[in-house]
């Protein structure tokens, strides 16, 4: 049985990048103090910092 990965993307100003990066160390070291793994976290930070970046055209509905 291959069962095909799914992969989700989502899209961050710099700001929510900025954000999301800083709650992640918050709970890595929440996870240190209770002496918990930490890899998982680690891997999860590192994928958020080195996700490549795209720029986006954003198209807005004026209020018609």
């Amino acid at each position: 049985m291959n069962l095909k990965t799914k992969r989700k993307h989502i899209y961050l100003d710099d700001f929510d990048h900025r954000l999301l990066v800083a709650c992640l160390v918050t709970a890595r070291n929440e996870y240190q103090s209770e002496e918990k793994p930490l890899e998982d976290v680690d891997d999860l930070i590192l994928k958020i910092i080195n996700a490549p970046t795209k720029k986006l055209r954003v198209v807005g509905k004026e209020n018609a």
